[in-house]
């Protein structure tokens, strides 16, 4: 037989390169955020023109504009039923938006500085958020109450994340520290990077929630495992000096990493092997956030300030 081997599971198919399918322009300012429905449905896109706008993720066509902050948005989260936006506003607040009737439910307020990083837990019924005031603020999401303010960082704070089972949470800092909180009381678990070493833009579980993605302002992203503190892969080769850019996992087709990149492009590497296997050009700023698609092999990114836009790319069938 051709294919030989026998030890087809653990063999990666063959990569199959991304290619630009459509370029969506709505927004005025920069797109600071795109995010798939964990139903795939829906497509989500923040801007600093303080608007989020919903997309069909079939027929990229705009459904809706959520309206109400009165300052820039930097991140947004969906809801695992997909039916709940939260915001996360340079405002000082926090909103919750029915993604279906495109109407604010709820407004967060406490935090005293922008609001930079937001995610459901998987269960949905509780919110995380990180700002410049340097807390995390962990909220009830159907009455908005704050339940636990955590004073997590020396300096704001980048991103935050909860597992596979929404027990932890990871958080990220231009401090340079990365740190695991358990959800339900707000304590500190483990510094898994201490604060002396570059600023941390971004980090995230990995979806079997073993590993965490870690990137640093010196172009680098690495894999963690966070029960042991090491650091188990480098992936470099793209520029992140200045912005807190989003990377993703990409588990559809192959496992990937993917990530924006401060020369206009979309990363993509092997997540074994760790080499870069293909870089994706066509926007014209800095790509500044990353989102895969959860069934199909389709990547959306979106653009700063000299391109905001937010690009479609699938892979060749």
């Amino acid at each position: 037989m051709a294919t030989g081997g026998g030890g087809g599971a653990s063999n990666p198919p063959p990569y199959r390169p991304y290619r630009h399918l459509r370029t969506l322009a709505a927004h005025d300012q920069a797109v600071s955020c795109v995010k798939f429905s964990n139903d795939g449905t829906l497509l989500a896109s923040a801007s600093l023109d303080k608007a989020l706008i919903v997309w069909s993720s079939q027929t990229l066509t705009l459904k809706s504009r959520l309206l109400g902050h009165s300052a820039g948005i930097s991140d947004l989260a969906w809801s695992s039923d997909s039916h709940y936006i939260c915001s996360a506003s340079d405002d000082l607040t926090l909103r919750i938006w029915d993604a279906q009737s495109a109407e604010c439910v709820k407004t967060l307020r406490g935090h005293t500085d922008l609001v930079f990083c937001v995610n459901f837990n998987p269960q949905s019924n509780l919110i995380v958020s990180g700002s410049f005031d340097e807390t995390v603020r962990i909220w009830d999401a159907k009455t908005g109450r704050p339940l636990h303010t955590i004073a997590a960082h020396s300096m704001p704070v980048t991103s935050v994340h909860f597992n596979r089972d929404g027990s932890l949470i990871v958080s990220g800092s231009h401090d340079g520290s990365c740190k695991i909180w358990a959800s339900d009381t707000g304590a500190l678990l483990k510094t898994v990077i201490e604060g002396n070493g570059p600023a941390i833009s971004f980090t995230r579980f990995s979806p079997n929630g073993k590993y965490i993605l870690v990137a640093t302002l010196d172009d680098t992203l690495k894999l963690w495992n966070y029960s042991t503190g090491k650091s188990l892969k480098i992936y470099t080769g793209h520029a992140n000096k200045v912005y807190c850019i989003t990377s993703a996992f990409s588990v559809t087709y192959g496992k990937y990493i993917v990530s924006g990149s401060e020369d206009n492009c979309v990363y993509v590497w092997d997540l074994q092997g760790k080499n870069p296997l293909q870089k994706l050009e066509g926007h014209s700023d800095t790509v500044i956030s990353v989102s895969c698609h959860p069934t199909e092999n389709k990547i959306a990114s979106a653009g700063l300030d000299g391109d905001k836009t937010v690009r479609i790319w699938v892979q060749n069938t």
